[in-house]
């Protein structure tokens, strides 16, 4: 009995593409031609093919299958090495799927952390991208510290994140009046987030020029006045 190509590739549900690429990596012998050039594949091919899909449906790579069907191979090692890789795999997919389900029980943004979904409905764009910045230099300890911070809004968070960039000095000033008591309390509440630069794995100065550079950029003129007129308080209050 011999079979061509394509009526091979039917038999052991592959592609003729995929015959073609065991001749061409040497994983499956050529057959020899019939006499108006067709390939004829005998039993043997048939086997083959049969225990290539097999290894193959198991996930070893190609690049195995020769020596793992060699009649003295011993396939352990590989086989184990193949189960490792997929129990990684698999705890990775468990760990992707739990975040998921997290993501759209809260509606959240699939860019913000997990663990801050639950309250990140109301994040304005800046807001994401400060904690997308944070997010690579704070501690673990700092950010749950922060995420601790956010779950409970001030009035004048969102007064702040809306300032526009030409509101009056007037304005500024009786913002970060009523900002300081709140920055003063928060700092009372969560003192590592008063300098979490110094607890930063990525180091001290790498945290302190990130900040400030995505401080720079990512908030307008007015809010940067506010900011520092609020840390100018902050400074007098300690002095006195």
């Amino acid at each position: 009995m011999a079979w061509s190509t394509r009526e091979i590739a039917d038999l052991t549900n592959t592609t003729v593409k995929a015959v073609r690429h065991y001749h061409e990596i040497g994983l499956l012998d050529v057959p020899e031609r019939t006499s108006n050039g067709y390939k004829q594949y005998g039993v043997s091919h048939l086997i083959r093919l049969v225990q290539i899909k097999r290894l193959s449906d198991l996930g070893l790579p190609l690049s195995q299958i020769a020596s793992l069907l060699r009649a003295d191979a011993e396939p352990d090692e590989a086989i184990s090495a193949l189960d490792a890789e997929l129990e990684e795999t698999i705890d990775r997919l468990t760990r992707i799927r739990s975040e998921l389900a997290v993501i759209r029980r809260h509606d959240a943004r699939p860019d913000v952390p997990t663990d801050f979904a639950p309250i990140s409905g109301e994040f304005t764009d800046t807001q994401r991208s400060m904690l997308a910045v944070y997010s690579t230099i704070f501690s673990e300890s700092d950010l749950a510290e922060f995420r601790e911070m956010l779950a409970e809004p001030e009035e004048t968070d969102m007064e702040f994140e809306l300032l526009p960039a030409d509101a009056d000095d007037a304005a500024l000033d009786q913002l970060a009046e009523r900002m300081a008591p709140v920055v003063r309390r928060n700092r009372q509440r969560h003192p590592r987030l008063v300098n979490p630069a110094a607890n930063s794995p990525r180091g001290r100065e790498l945290a302190e020029s990130t900040m400030a550079h995505a401080v720079a950029e990512l908030y307008n003129r007015a809010q940067i006045t506010v900011l520092q007129r609020v840390y100018a308080i902050l400074e007098q209050d300690g002095a006195e």
